[in-house]
């Protein structure tokens, strides 16, 4: 039997397929025209970035960091360009066998691999560390031609800083070293993060570190056209880098040199500066380090080195090491007395040789004491007995607040980082310094030793010649600095360093002129008078010898029974010209002994220079050294008659 179709129910049912796969199409088609204008309009801008980026590259071009020049423009710090060879550990398989081979490539010595492995340990693995830099021409060329052998391993064109002077100044110029991840931290949140793309140092020390932001300039950036494999094929745009500001110093290379040298293998320091400006001369502090050992990355050894140093060369003296002022606070002792009523010039006291407080016998350093004592005899003849009862008479309440205001215990306001209070007693002090309340309160015998500048007195260099400066200055105070003027790298302008009076101590005049005068005693018919026989002009001082071991009381200090580094410190502080100053200092010489000895000739050479250009002989340099009698003056040298470098043309200082 014939089955006959419906043929109008199978047409509905094709119909109905039809136009659900024909929905389906144009669902489809409008999906893909969705997601078309969604690309081509909605991401256009991400789209396009995205491909540009896979096109081009943006690579950060790192500027030239700024020159440091001494005053009269010689430079202490510089750049120079130089092949390095270098190695990222993440991309090596056989880190010790691939330096092994290189060695048969390039020369590689001991040092260049105990430099990269400190350098592994603060670095992460895929950073590219410098394993060998200044690569002369031929050894470029041979690696250039093996270079398929090494992978991870490139040749990287850089600029090093450079200190032509090695160890001079070092201190106060400082280095640059490896951008840490502390630092590189700090640099993320800062305001310009950009601007440390791709620079893989930064200043660690010093002005280097102090003047960071005018030295290292402004980041520039080169679009680069890539291939497939990454390689830059050709340059699109450029915004180049702005090179860093110069920085000139206040401070004379050749007068920083000259008492370094007079200095020689001895520790201590010393601050030089003009009264009526703030700037500083000379600031030394022995001994010295070379930073150029930082610029590529110091290796271990030479790191143990300098860390462990009993002489503690990274230590600034001037800056950061604080001692006691000895006999060179009596003359601020004496002031303070006369501004508070305390004493009048001519009043004398009687001096047996001691001063006894209760049980306690304070000494003298003369035997049998110096008799009938004034103001100025006690400044000129240094006695200790004098300034015991002053101390004693004034209180350390009273003496704290007189010696505050010449800024003991008190930062200069420097413009380097990294200075240190000191520290400038009190009772209130003595409070919050202890927990146990016997500690806590002061006793009247600790106030006696304070007069002479011992006790718990402890100052830097920087802040007694900061107050020499202001006695000088006729009360005075001018705020100390290094930088002269910085020197726009673009216009060339300078911008000169504020010359700013912090603040007028209050002293009368008439009662400045008395301390004077007294301290041009000593240099005329004082301690230090020696040292200053026939200088052709008059000059102020005041010597000092600081304790540093404590011996028993009743025994008697001889130097050469003790321990070289327990022995007393040497100090001075002067000015000259003594009517006009021109030139103030303060100085130290650490375990050397009686200040007028071992201080004041090295002073001497200083004003000899700074005031009539006069340079002293060999011989002489040698003498100041030992502590010796100084040469006669004929034999000094004349500056112009020294083979000093032309300003910018700077040679090797320590060939006179």
């Amino acid at each position: 039997m014939t089955e006959l179709r419906n043929v109008e129910a199978d047409l509905g049912r094709f119909r109905d397929r039809v136009l659900v796969a024909s929905l389906v199409v144009v669902a489809c088609f409008a999906l893909l025209t969705l997601r078309l204008v969604y690309l081509q309009v909605v991401r256009h801008g991400d789209l396009l970035e995205q491909a540009e980026s896979n096109r081009t590259a943006i690579i950060p071009v790192v500027p030239n960091r700024g020159l440091i020049l001494d005053r009269e423009g010689i430079v202490l710090a510089t750049n120079y360009p130089a092949y390095t060879l270098e190695v990222t550990p993440s991309k090596v398989s056989n880190l010790e066998q691939t330096i092994d081979q290189l060695a048969q490539v390039v020369d590689i010595s001991a040092r260049d691999r105990r430099r990269f492995r400190k350098l592994m340990e603060e670095s992460k693995s895929f950073e590219s560390l410098p394993l060998r830099t200044r690569l002369s021409d031929e050894e470029v060329a041979r690696f250039a031609a093996q270079r398929y052998r090494f992978a991870g391993v490139d040749i990287k064109a850089r600029l090093f800083r450079n200190y032509p002077y090695g160890e001079l100044a070092s201190h106060v110029i400082g280095y640059i070293g490896r951008i840490n991840s502390a630092e590189k931290e700090k640099l993320e949140e800062s305001d310009d993060p950009a601007n440390y793309r791709g620079t893989e140092y930064i200043g660690k020390l010093g002005i280097e570190q102090s003047f960071e932001a005018e030295l290292h300039g402004v980041t520039g950036v080169d679009s680069v056209e890539t291939s497939a494999g990454g390689r830059a094929t050709r340059k699109l745009a450029s915004q180049p880098a702005t090179p860093g500001n110069t920085v000139q110093l206040s401070i004379d290379i050749k007068l920083q040199q000259l008492i370094e040298e007079l200095y020689g293998p001895r520790r201590g320091a010393l601050v030089a500066l003009d009264p009526k400006t703030g700037e500083i001369l000379a600031f030394v502090s022995k001994p010295t380090f070379d930073p150029n050992l930082f610029v590529e990355g110091i290796d271990s050894e030479s790191w143990q080195a300098l860390n462990e140093s009993p002489d503690k060369p990274l230590l600034n003296r001037a800056l950061r090491g604080t001692y006691p002022p000895g006999s060179t606070y009596k003359p601020f002792m004496a002031l303070a007395a006369l501004e508070t009523g305390a004493r009048r010039p001519e009043q004398s006291i009687a001096d047996p040789g001691f001063f006894m407080f209760g049980a306690h016998r304070f000494r003298d350093d003369k035997e049998g004491g110096h008799g009938m004592v004034d103001m100025y005899r006690s400044i000129v003849q240094s006695c200790d007995t004098y300034y015991y009862i002053l101390a004693n008479d004034m209180g350390v309440d009273t003496i704290h607040d007189q010696m505050q205001r010449f800024g003991f215990g008190e930062l200069t306001g420097i413009d380097i980082w990294g200075e240190v209070r000191g520290l400038l007693p009190s009772t209130d002090w003595k409070r919050r310094a202890y927990k146990r309340a016997d500690q806590q309160k002061w006793y009247a015998g600790e106030t006696i030793s304070l007069g002479i500048g011992q006790g718990y007195n402890n100052f830097t260099m920087l802040q007694l010649a900061s107050a020499t400066a202001t006695l000088a200055n006729n009360g005075v105070k001018m705020k100390p600095h290094l930088v002269r003027q910085v020197v726009d790298v673009l216009t060339r302008s300078p911008r000169t360093t504020t010359q700013e009076a912090v603040g007028q101590v209050v002293a009368k005049p008439e009662n400045i002129a008395v301390i004077r005068d007294a301290l041009v005693g000593v240099n005329i018919e004082g301690t230090s008078a020696s040292s200053f026989v026939g200088a052709g002009y008059t000059s102020a001082g005041k010597t000092g010898t600081s304790q540093v071991f404590q011996i028993k009381q009743g025994e008697k200090y001889v130097a050469s029974r003790i321990d070289e580094r327990l022995r007393d410190h040497a100090l001075y502080m002067a000015f000259a010209p003594a009517e006009a100053p021109k030139i103030a200092l303060a100085m130290v010489v650490e375990n050397a002994g009686f200040g007028g000895q071992n201080a004041a000739p090295i002073a001497r050479r200083v004003f000899d220079y700074w005031l009539t250009g006069r340079y002293p002989s060999v011989e002489d340099i040698a003498a100041v050294q030992k502590g010796q009698a100084l040469a006669p003056l004929g034999k000094a040298r004349s500056v112009s008659d020294l083979a000093w470098p032309a300003p910018g043309a700077p040679t090797d200082l320590n060939k006179p």
